[in-house]
């Protein structure tokens, strides 16, 4: 897949920009916070149908304006697609393919494959168990449109069951029962769909891992989940009582969780910076080697924000070695150091462009 055409208006910072690629290597090169970033999130929006930044779709705005859009012009294997997504201040999004609406958005999701590694990444590691789940959806729903409906329904049960809880008269035992029932049904499936990833996914990361730091250590993953204990609808109801007190539900995969480890320890307290940085590299280009083979059976987008701060030479220039050869498509990258950038460009054999970010405005260089 190769998005082509990008043409973007009162996104965040940038008024307007109408930007045309190369079909392999993208750079955006300017000081912290000129608008580079959003460079990149204007084509995640087009993919995701929402910001990596910020899921209020209204504070995407730029200021001052009423209205945004963003707008792709895609070569997905060979039939050219266009996708636009614009909205209003105070009313909803609309999404379009080829100038026709979605009744869902569910629906786009999947079309337009995309992988994004940044600084804002640090939290898989550093964050609570729900950033390494969405690790596992984001990839997921990419490639399986009954795991976002599985997903979806659960979060609406669990969601109507914490109200339930909460509330200060006993809950109603039929409607709770119902509620529990939608959350061990889907949730089931939803656990076999991320146990299978996970599996497959392991072996991938941890080459990827060794490929940039030399094999100097060895790195894990263990997926737990409350589904390993036995049947998910039983565990659930056993503690309803306990649920009641707290005022939220204690079981269920929304409690999910990628234990992360650095040579049999958790990374997030004995990891240094550049250990942690390679974890959450080596993550993000398994994802993209995963939904590359498994997703809508074309190259997913590869998005690199920022990613060389925090690692040492050799380790920057592994990377290089790997986002340059054959096995990647089309990438976008963001830097304020021309020197990281200029290791990309000699290996992409002249077809790259470069792009100059100042203050939201975008210049392609000549």
């Amino acid at each position: 897949m190769i998005l082509k055409k990008l043409t973007i208006l009162n996104y965040r910072n940038i008024a307007a920009a109408e930007l045309e690629f190369s079909p392999k290597v993208n750079c955006f090169v300017g000081q912290n916070g000129e608008g580079k970033t959003n460079v990149l999130d204007a084509i995640h929006f087009l993919s995701l149908t929402k910001s990596m930044a910020n899921p209020i779709d209204s504070m995407n705005v730029r200021h001052g304006e009423e209205m945004m859009m963003v707008q792709g012009v895609y070569d997905l294997n060979g039939t050219e697609e266009e996708v636009s997504i614009g909205m209003k201040m105070h009313q909803k999004k609309h999404v379009r393919r080829n100038k026709k609406e979605y009744k869902r958005l569910a629906e786009h999701i999947g079309l337009l494959p995309l992988i994004i590694a940044s600084p804002s990444d640090a939290a898989i590691i550093s964050g609570g168990s729900d950033e390494r789940r969405r690790l596992m959806d984001v990839v997921i729903s990419q490639y399986d449109s009954e795991y976002m409906t599985a997903l979806m329904a659960y979060n609406k049960a669990l969601q109507q069951r914490n109200a339930m809880l909460k509330a200060e008269e006993e809950p109603n035992e039929d409607i709770i029962s119902i509620y529990e029932g939608m959350m061990a049904e889907n949730g089931e499936r939803i656990y076999a769909k991320r146990n299978a990833f996970v599996e497959e996914f392991i072996p991938v990361f941890q080459q990827f891992y060794q490929a940039i730091s030399g094999g100097n250590e060895q790195v894990s993953l263990r997926y737990t989940s409350h589904c390993q204990r036995g049947d998910l609808l039983g565990i659930i109801q056993r503690d309803r009582q306990k649920d009641r007190i707290v005022g939220y539900s204690l079981h269920g995969i929304h409690k999910d969780e990628l234990e992360m480890a650095l040579d049999g320890y958790p990374i997030k307290r004995e990891g240094s910076q550049g250990q942690n940085k390679t974890y959450m590299i080596s993550l993000k280009l398994a994802q993209f080697d995963f939904l590359k083979r498994t997703g809508s059976k074309t190259t997913p987008l590869l998005l690199l924000d920022d990613i060389f701060d925090k690692l040492d030479a050799r380790r920057v220039e592994q990377i290089v070695n790997l986002v340059s050869g054959d096995a990647f498509g089309q990438i976008f990258i963001t830097d304020t150091n021309r020197e990281h950038l200029d290791k990309i460009l000699e290996r992409s054999q002249g077809n790259y462009k470069i792009f100059r970010v100042e203050a939201g405005n975008i210049t392609a260089n000549p």
